[in-house]
């Protein structure tokens, strides 16, 4: 029973920032890459963020480059999305992910979502 549970969502004002956090358990969380997907209504899910199980690499989709950053702490099994500079197009269900590598996350092979947090962003 693996679980990924988010936090850290709410409602902010643009310009704002908002820190996200996934907790893990009952997962190998350092042999995991990790990531972050959001989904808007009526729209399809997308990707937003990723990190390899040692940290060393990230990858971010172009529309959140140098406001988004990921990190995490295998110490604490939790994966955390720091935003900045937020849009009101930033507005979506942000979801927790785990996968191979950040190649399989990118790709949407995913073996592990979380429940996933609301992120809505003001003008």
């Amino acid at each position: 029973q693996v679980q990924l549970v988010e936090s850290g969502g709410g409602l902010v004002q643009a310009g704002g920032s908002l820190r996200l956090s996934c907790a893990t358990s009952r997962l190998t969380f350092s042999s995991y890459a990790m990531g972050w997907f959001r989904q808007a209504p009526g729209k399809e899910r997308e990707f937003v963020a990723a990190i390899s199980w040692s940290g060393a690499s990230t990858y971010y989709t172009d529309s959140v480059k140098g406001r988004f950053t990921i990190t995490r702490d295998n110490a604490k099994s939790t994966v955390y999305l720091q935003m900045n500079s937020l849009k009101p197009e930033d507005t979506a269900v942000y979801y927790c992910a785990g996968g191979a590598t950040i190649a399989t996350l990118r790709s949407a092979r995913v073996d592990y979502w979380g429940q996933g947090t609301q992120v809505t962003v003001s003008s």
